[in-house]
């Protein structure tokens, strides 16, 4: 019984002797795991490519967008550049239009008009208001006058109702007919809440005030335009306005 466990003993020796001399390049679960290891290591380099890459598209994607944008935003300023340009040239033509008229120009005494027929009797409503625009432009007043209000009753439901509404009001006010200008400037706010022109509405109503020596009246419309619309060629115009006012003391 002692020799056979001596022998069971030495045998377990003799076989781990063996394995502990097997170098561990030849070792087959060495090799397994050298190839697992390599394998692995592939992979990750693999999918850190792919990350880069995605990072990559998405980055160039994103300055795409960014460059997009930018186009997109240098065109609406440039938009509204333009169109702030245009409306200080409206006022300051109105306004050069209106001097003449206070220094006994030939139209000072020009009537308000009568309805009479369209500008352009067969024409739209577009050629109409533009008819009648042309002639606001041209300085013939009463004209103008009859043109817009016919417009008004031929095509009260247009898309440019309100614009010709507020050129009625323009028309009535460079002729000095403040309380017709008035009426019309008001109407525009009742009647059209949601249009563009309702600043400029707003601000006429204060000049129209203001020429009728409705001291109140004018200094509460013009402090609308300023608190409403904020940095607008027509805020600009009612904070000069209000100015002029505190330095007359109204």
């Amino acid at each position: 019984m002692t020799t056979l466990r001596f022998a069971i003993v030495a045998a377990a020796c003799a076989w781990l002797a063996g394995c502990a001399s097997t170098p561990p390049e030849e070792d087959p679960v060495v090799q397994k795991l050298t190839e697992l290891d390599g394998r692995l290591l592939r992979i990750e380099r693999v999918l850190a490519n792919q990350s880069l890459l995605d990072l990559s598209q998405r980055i160039e994607a994103a300055q795409a967008e960014v460059r997009t944008l930018r186009g997109q935003l240098d065109e609406l300023q440039h938009t509204v550049q333009k169109t702030q340009d245009q409306q200080r040239d409206m006022y300051g033509d109105v306004d050069r239009r209106l001097a003449a008229i206070e220094g006994g120009g030939p139209r000072a005494a020009a009537s308000s008009g009568g309805a009479g027929d369209l500008p352009v009797p067969q024409g739209d409503d577009r050629a109409n208001y533009q008819a009648a625009f042309d002639l606001l432009k041209d300085g013939k007043y009463p004209e103008a006058i009859g043109g817009f209000k016919q417009f008004l009753t031929t095509f009260p439901t247009s898309v440019l109702a309100d614009n010709a509404q507020y050129w009625l009001g323009e028309a009535h006010y460079v002729t000095k007919q403040y309380n017709d200008a008035l009426r019309d400037f008001r109407t525009v706010l009742e009647k059209y809440p949601d249009s563009r022109k309702i600043p400029d509405a707003l601000l006429k109503i204060g000049f129209c005030n203001y020429e009728l020596k409705n001291w109140p009246e004018a200094r509460s419309a013009l402090s609308q335009v300023v608190q409403r619309f904020g940095d607008t060629t027509a805020a600009r115009l009612a904070s000069q306005r209000l100015a002029k006012m505190d330095g007359e003391g109204r």
